[in-house]
């Protein structure tokens, strides 16, 4: 299976150090953290799309839609389980209309993109048991999190570089 290449966003120092106490919560409390993660991109980061292929238009592309939108602030709505028997636990995120819109424009202008539409989320743990769940629910809590998203890097597994666009 060929790697991604990825658009994300990255939160600012704030909400990068709040992203970091919850994956450090998961690990404390003995279950899969996204601080086990050990690639060069691992860090606090929202996804806005994956293809298997994105070339210097897309680069462009991407920083004219989503330039603009930015600094935003997205405020964490909830948590969420995807996946089947092993899940991957994550904040979703409520954002803006300006920036759900730029996204989405962006995923029309890159028809090769994976997965339909967009799910604004940051991952906390990736391969959680279903029975880790309950813990997993008590060693986050339920304080309110509101992430500042400031930069649009890109992953190029290909090159092994990530770059703020």
């Amino acid at each position: 299976m060929p790697r991604l290449h990825a658009f994300e966003l990255l939160p600012d120092e704030e909400g990068r150090e709040a992203v970091l106490r919850d994956w450090q919560a998961l690990r404390d409390a003995g279950l899969p953290s996204q601080l086990d993660h050990k690639g060069m991109t691992n860090t606090p980061h929202v996804t806005v799309l994956t293809a298997e292929a994105l070339g210097p238009e897309h680069d462009a592309v991407a920083l004219d839609r989503l330039g603009t939108a930015l600094p935003v602030e997205a405020r964490a709505s909830g948590l969420a389980l995807l996946g089947g028997a092993r899940v991957s636990l994550v904040r979703l995120l409520d954002v803006p209309e300006v920036l759900a819109r730029a996204v989405l424009d962006l995923r029309t202008d890159v028809p090769h993109a994976k997965h339909p539409g967009w799910l604004p989320h940051v991952t906390l743990a990736r391969r959680l048991t279903r029975s880790a769940i309950p813990t997993a629910l008590e060693a986050l809590g339920h304080d309110d999190l509101t992430l500042r998203l400031v930069e649009l890097r890109r992953w190029d597994p290909d090159a092994g570089t990530v770059r703020t666009l």
